[in-house]
């Protein structure tokens, strides 16, 4: 949180800059300025020439949260009785089963995040929208609550509103430079002075690559051109629209064809994302001229008939009344691309004082706004930011190479059916880990994360499905569940519960911190005590001011200033080399060296009941429970190579994490393959892994929980200690209400059903939260998940799981389902047969 007294300057004047002051200022912040390169009646920028579509409905609860409250705020900004949001719904059609299914799917996410939405029949979708070809349709969604957000008119209401409160505005002012002194930004220079500010926000939407070169930042975003063009009037629509921009049909997205269209009075707007990318440098645009007009302004470039034809035919189809029309006017308009879709939001990574909020459409400006506006002045956004977060790209990923493909990538398939695991098909094998070899060897199954070659299953293990017993059996899946997976994974989680696997670890974030001050900064940010003796490692959280869960690490205390921390991407190591870099200024003293191992290192998962059997062949080192307990990690040598071994496991067995440089990685795994072999050794994939970690209920953080959770409501409240003061968080942790809602497991009863994630869940016919993460769990026989559910649901009650429109009974589990007493990874022996005990009746 930031005090009231600084002096703030937005850059930009668009839908996103004076929204952020319009909710700086509606939180008592008044030293605000505003600077717009373009003139203030009309900007120049993509806001200026947005057709205002706001569909809300989105795979991530994130964004649908900005766009609501896009609506909200949209609706409730009004002048003279009119409101900047005309909420004519939303009406999306299927002409293939394809697309019919992926809107049962959109009709769950809206049950998830609280939109409302309806499937329709053909014939209810053209009771909705009466110039629609029906015999074309199959079906559609209707969501009453989208409509179009009248942008330009907002800027120029929220530009009037703030004005009265103190914002002052600068226009037809170009940036040039940003003043910077001691790590800190201090002005932003013009050409006509500089403007002193103690916090600057970059809101130049499609020019914030070039704003962030001023300060060394790589902004990931493509311009890109997007077509748009109006119809001759249409005969049919006068009568309902004498207004010149009104409209009364619903907003109609046709995706199989990359289509959607709007009314303009009696004309329509056809917008087209089937056309080939067309990248865009801001640079060269030139200046923004004085005088900016609808039809001529820097985002609007010239009309390409030729890219429009086919979706002119296509329209002539969906719509018939269009065939006695013309197109009256076209441009090609520029928009905001990004590697992933998403926005750009955070702070500079080294800069103080720095703000980004780019790469932002209409229809989540507001959302946005509020969210830099909260964490400027609350210390965190309420709705967690991790899928827009400006540190949240690999540094491969940061280069404008691969910034240029994968959003033109983007483009291209921004209204495409895409399955959660889908990868993308370039670039590829950027990032391979040290096995890679030996993984391609054995037929492994790659997709991709993080810009990491990731194996989901292995061929070689294929012949075991075979072998595997009657109650290990795989289930026939559906279409869409069987997509990037295969029944090996069944074999591969088999062969760990009993035998022994290696997994492949090496992707996941590893960061080194060292020096004197090393300990008085990771028990400040962590929850846990981490400044035990060398040997211990500590599951810990980090936590933001306000208590909800940063992150969830690893601490391995390797000498007395030197740690390994075991953390969750880029967004932590930005983190924690700011936080280094703020206590060095203020006790030099305590310095501290944070350097990412990550690339240079290497991990297998070595697990199983016979994990001890094999390495105890190749190692002179003692790696038994007395030398080597739960929780403890040791140096150590195996087959003559040097590695650091954690006692760890995500799978709930018996086992370490074996560390080694990148150059010694496949002697490493070399040498446990062949040690393996008389114990049945194999390779495990993620999905394996996956289903063996939610059977043991560790968490994921990004996907179970965020920022939004306290740590007692996800589960994870045993990794804050209990007398522990001064960490980050504490305080607000202990005032904070408990969440009304808790994280957990539950079991479907249909042991033939297969859900993935993101689903919505029922009781007593109402919605009451949604799934996080599932997998088939093979040890235990059922589809389990993870869900955000309220915490008045006790254990054995009924909910429902909404699946492609269906609902399927579930049971509310008491956890974790394997392994509670923790004999398997404690190697402690019990006389209770914990696989058989795991089988639910």
């Amino acid at each position: 949180m930031i005090a009231k007294v600084q002096r703030v300057v937005i850059i930009g004047a668009g839908i996103v800059g004076v929204n952020v002051a319009d909710e700086l200022v509606s939180r008592g912040w008044s030293d605000i300025t505003v600077v717009e390169q373009g003139p203030l009646d009309l900007p120049g920028g993509s806001t200026s020439h947005a057709p205002g579509l706001v569909f809300q409905t989105n795979p991530s609860k994130m964004m649908t949260l900005f766009a609501k409250y896009t609506v909200e705020k949209f609706l409730s900004l009004e002048k003279d009785g009119e409101s900047c949001f005309n909420q004519v719904g939303g009406l999306e059609v299927a002409t293939t089963p394809e697309r019919l299914e992926e809107l049962k799917r959109k009709h769950g996410y809206g049950s998830s995040w609280g939109v409302e939405s309806h499937l329709l029949s053909a014939d209810e979708c053209a009771q909705k929208y009466p110039e629609i070809n029906k015999d074309l349709i199959l079906g559609g969604l209707h969501i009453p609550s989208d409509g179009l957000a009248k942008a330009a008119r907002a800027v120029q209401l929220l530009i009037e509103r703030t004005r009265k409160a103190g914002v002052r505005y600068v226009d037809l002012t170009p940036v040039t430079g940003i003043e910077k002194a001691s790590g800190h930004v201090i002005g932003v220079t013009t050409p006509t002075g500089t403007i002193p500010a103690d916090i600057v926000i970059s809101c130049g939407g499609f020019w914030g690559v070039e704003l962030g070169a001023m300060v060394g930042l790589s902004i990931p975003l493509l311009p890109l051109a997007h077509q748009y063009v109006k119809t001759t009037a249409v005969e049919s629509l006068a009568k309902n629209n004498p207004l010149p921009n009104a409209a009364t049909l619903p907003i109609l997205r046709y995706q199989d064809q990359d289509l959607y269209y709007r009314e303009h009075g009696d004309h329509y707007g056809i917008g087209y994302y089937g056309h080939k990318p067309m990248p865009v440098v801001a640079g060269s645009l030139g200046a923004t001229p004085k005088e900016v007009s609808e039809k001529s302004m820097p985002s609007r470039l010239a009309f390409t008939p030729e890219d429009f034809a086919p979706a002119w035919e296509l329209t002539q189809e969906i719509l018939p009344a269009l065939k006695k029309t013309e197109i009256a006017d076209g441009f090609n308009g520029i928009f905001s691309f990004t590697p992933d879709g998403g926005p750009i939001v955070g702070y500079h990574p080294t800069l103080d004082g720095y703000y980004v909020a780019e790469a932002v459409w209409v229809t989540h400006s507001a959302g946005v706004a509020r969210a830099v506006a909260e964490v400027l002045t609350e210390g965190r956004s309420k709705i967690d930011l991790a899928e827009a977060e400006l540190t949240r790209f690999e540094e491969v990923q940061l280069t404008r190479s691969y910034i240029n493909e994968t959003s033109a990538q983007n483009f291209v398939e921004v209204y495409d059916i895409l399955h959660p695991l889908q990868p993308k098909d370039s670039p590829r094998n950027i990032r391979v880990s040290a096995f890679h070899a030996r993984q391609k060897e054995l037929g492994a199954y790659f997709l991709e994360g993080g810009s990491w070659e990731r194996p989901y299953w292995y061929e070689a293990n294929k012949d075991l499905v075979k072998e595997l017993p009657a109650d290990w059996q795989p289930l026939d899946r559906d279409t869409w569940s069987s997509r990037f997976y295969s029944p090996i994974a069944a074999a591969e989680a088999w062969k760990t519960r009993t035998s022994v696997a290696v997994y492949d670890m090496t992707p996941l974030r590893r960061l080194e911190v060292s020096g004197p001050g090393a300990v008085d900064l990771l028990q400040r940010l962590s929850t846990g005590d981490v400044g035990k003796k060398p040997g211990a490692v500590t599951y810990t959280l980090w936590l933001d001011e306000s208590g909800g869960v940063r992150s969830d690490v690893t601490v391995a205390r390797l000498e007395d200033e030197v740690f390994q921390v075991g953390c969750n991407g880029p967004v932590d190591l930005a983190y924690v080399n700011r936080e280094a870099r703020h206590q060095m200024l203020q006790a030099p003293h305590k310095w501290i060296h944070v350097r990412d191992i990550t690339s240079g290192t290497c991990c297998v998962g070595l697990w199983g009941p016979r994990a001890r059997d094999l390495i105890s062949t190749i190692t002179p080192d003692d790696f038994s429970n007395k030398a080597l307990r739960y929780f403890r990690c040791k140096k150590a040598s195996i087959a003559g190579i040097p590695v650091t071994a954690m006692r760890l496991s995500y799978v709930g067995e018996l086992g370490w994490e074996i560390y080694t440089t990148a150059d010694r990685g496949q002697a490493l795994w070399d040498a446990i393959w062949k040690a393996g072999q008389p114990y049945g050794i194999i390779a495990g994939g993620r999905h394996a892994f996956n289903s063996l970690r939610l059977e043991k209920g560790y968490r994921s953080w990004g996907t179970d929980m965020n920022t939004e959770h306290d740590p007692v409501s996800a589960g994870v409240g045993f990794a804050v200690k209990a007398d522990k003061e001064g960490f980050v968080g504490q305080a607000a942790l202990a005032t904070r209400e408990k969440g009304t809602q808790r994280l957990g497991c539950i079991t479907l009863n249909d042991t033939s059903s297969i859900i993935l994630g993101k689903e919505p869940v029922f009781h007593d016919g109402k919605a009451i939260g949604y799934v996080t993460s599932a997998a088939f769990g093979y040890t235990i026989g059922k589809s389990l998940a993870y869900a955000w559910l309220p915490a008045t649901i006790e254990v054995g009650e009924t909910v429902e799981v909404e699946y492609f429109g269906k609902k399927y009974p579930a049971t509310v589990r008491a956890e974790p389902m394997y392994d509670p007493k923790m004999t398997r990874l404690r190697d402690v022996p019990s006389d209770v047969d914990v696989l058989a005990s795991a089988r639910l009746s």
